[in-house]
Order: C-alpha cells, then structure tokens, then sequence
C-alpha cells in the first residue's frame, strides 16, 4: 500500500535544488514518487515502504529543513 505525505521544505531555490530532494527521497524510496513546487515549497510524496521519518531524515540530510511535515493520507 502506497501513503502520501505532504511536507513543505525550506531552502530550496532553484531546480538543483528540487532534483537535490527529489534525489534524496529516492535514495530512501527508490520506488517514491515526488513531485515539488518550487514556488511553495511543497514536496508530495507518494512511497510504499519507507517510514515517513526516513523521508523527512533523507531531506534534512541533503542540507534542506522540512518545516512542517503534513499528516499521513
């Protein structure tokens, strides 16, 4: 089963940066995935298999805050 998330990330400036994320969320979940709204901010992803904190880790560790990670759909 596939779970979505809704996190939005600080940081982010340009599209190295959105292909940094989305980078980093595939290297948690190979199988995610992203989509990113520069303008916003907003990272969706939808994964199967990996803990929403491994999402949120992997982000985080390639140098981006996420400020509000959203609930779980």
């Amino acid at each position: 089963m596939s779970e979505t998330i809704e996190i939005k990330v600080d940081g982010m400036g340009c599209q190295s940066c959105v292909a940094a994320v989305e980078r980093a969320v595939k290297g948690a979940a190979p199988a995610a995935e992203v989509a990113i709204d520069l303008a916003s901010g907003q990272v969706r992803i939808a994964h199967a298999g990996a803990a929403r904190e491994t999402l949120i880790r992997a982000i985080e560790a390639a140098g981006y805050d996420v400020v509000s990670p959203a609930p779980a759909r």
